[in-house]
């Protein structure tokens, strides 16, 4: 049997699904449709429900944040679709990864696991700082005093994140059920807060703070050309904001709100009847998170004027309440976002351990990172690992400063896996579906379509940045991944690793 050399080399669906059974590579499947739903609402359902829309609003739409949300949440709908029909088709773990290595091959399914990487690893980074920013903040609403920062030798460590990531890497190598039973407790809690915050907000709305309703365009001279949309700084636009090209920037800014649904699918391997469980708790999930982001933008928008939110320095729906003479809903707002951030890290951890589980597995990364626990059947030195590098990452970086870099890596791996829909249509028609996306393949082109939009909304500097590390990837591909693939060597046992 000849060695596949080429860097498009696909992995069969059967392989996939052969090398998931592998007692020592094996995950367990304990996870219902309810825990599916409960991880995309925890994932999604975080600080950004409080902060994002009221951001958006201030510095870009006006009231018509109201459209952005609907925008971003229509394309993360078409491509959550096109998720699930290629999770209830390949139930492994891996997420875009293995439905790019089936559909496009190796070398652009590389690319979406590095993206993939980029994406949960700066996401659990940002959301455990923000978790020790706000613990602060809560700290000082309650009157603790506590300091959140220690002097360890010549630096200063965030001891919030430290501890939150080092509490949530031990229920996730504990076992997966373990963990979503933990974090559905945190999500009931944190949806009863956004409904009540939700309900209160209505009775300070004034419908004359949604006049008008798209506000006109204007010029935004304190954003440099690096700070622009990239296709506005492609074609020597001035930067503005409001208007048209407001909503869409504001649509591509609030998408970050939308982000860790793909994680969900990555649980295809430990989730019973993947087939059915898999579409229903995806969609289920976003349907829920929907609705809870535009009632949210709603009350924030007909609180107060778009106009007082951007004169605040950070904007949010703490912001709101605080302008109408509501001070005590700072303190519900801050458990609130405490509780909401609890349980997005938890899955963004889980989500990124699968991921590099998976392309070990593979060899695309060394494959000792991909052995489980005998006893609790998860990656247990691969989620301590992970949770090593992202507690460092958070207690001694700025890396809230790389929030948009979370955005673009989502919406590039929705870009490939909308586009692979039709590819693995065509190329294994005889494959066992349990969701098939309607109106193929012009759906999910159309949703690929839509995602590159939204990326043509970020900024230019996030655009370099996202070059520059992918630039890196490729570096890592062709100096190891290509050459220790299991794809490479026909002559591989990927059950033992032992070369036959």
């Amino acid at each position: 049997m000849a060695v596949d050399t080429s860097i498009f080399r696909r992995k069969s669906a059967e392989d996939s699904m052969e090398e998931s059974l592998d007692p020592e590579r094996a995950l367990r499947r304990t996870l219902t449709t309810w825990d599916l739903i409960v991880l995309g609402v925890a994932v999604a359902v975080g600080a950004g429900i409080f902060s994002v829309g009221a951001t958006a609003a201030a510095n870009y739409a006006g009231p018509a944040v109201i459209v952005s949300f609907i925008i971003a949440s229509v394309v993360c709908g078409l491509a959550i679709m096109c998720y699930a029909e290629f999770a209830s088709t390949l139930p492994v773990a891996g997420s875009a990864y293995t439905f790019s290595y089936a559909s496009m091959g190796e070398f652009v399914a590389w690319i979406i696991g590095w993206d993939l990487i980029l994406e949960m690893l700066l996401g659990s980074a940002v959301i455990a700082k923000f978790w020790g920013v706000y613990l602060a903040d809560a700290f000082a609403l309650f009157g603790v005093d506590i300091p959140t920062t220690v002097r360890l030798g010549p630096v200063d460590v965030d001891w919030g994140p430290v501890v939150i990531v080092a509490i949530f890497t031990t229920l996730l190598a504990l076992g997966t059920k373990l963990s979503t039973r933990v974090n559905s407790v945190f999500t009931i809690i944190k949806v009863a807060i956004t409904i009540f915050v939700i309900v209160v907000g209505f009775f300070y709305v004034d419908k004359a703070n949604y006049s008008p309703f798209v506000p006109p365009s204007e010029p935004a001279p304190g954003r440099g050309s690096l700070e622009q949309p990239v296709f506005a700084f492609l074609f020597g636009l001035e930067p503005t904001a409001y208007g048209v090209i407001g909503i869409l920037s504001g649509a591509a800014l609030v998408f970050f709100a939308f982000i860790g649904f793909d994680v969900v699918a990555t649980t295809a391997e430990e989730t019973k009847n993947p087939q059915r469980t898999v579409p229903r708790g995806i969609l289920g999930g976003l349907a829920i998170v929907t609705v809870l982001y535009i009632l949210v933008t709603v009350v924030v928008t007909g609180m107060v004027s778009y106009t007082e939110l951007a004169a605040a320095d950070t904007p949010s729906l703490t912001t709101a309440f605080v302008l109408v003479g509501a001070d005590w809903a700072g303190r519900v707002i801050s458990v609130g976002i405490l509780v909401g951030l609890t349980s997005v890290l938890m899955v963004l951890l889980l989500g990124l351990t699968r991921i590099v589980f998976a392309m070990s597995r593979d060899g695309l990364l060394p494959r000792a990172a991909s052995r489980t626990s005998p006893k609790y059947g998860t990656p247990v030195r691969l989620q301590i690992g992970v949770g090593i590098v992202v507690a460092i990452i958070a207690g001694l970086s700025e890396v809230e400063l790389l929030e948009e870099m979370i955005n673009i890596g989502t919406l590039s791996a929705f870009v490939l896996v909308s586009f692979g829909i039709p590819v693995l249509r065509k190329r294994r028609p005889d494959l066992q579906r349990g969701f098939r996306v309607p109106w193929s393949p012009a759906l999910p082109i159309i949703a690929g379509v839509a995602c590159l939009w939204l990326m043509a909304n970020l900024t230019t500097l996030t655009w370099l940045r996202f070059l520059a590390w992918l630039a890196v990837g490729v570096v890592v591909y062709f100096a190891y991944s290509y050459r220790h693939s299991i794809a490479a060597n026909p002559h591989f046992d990927s059950r033992t690793g032992a070369r036959l």
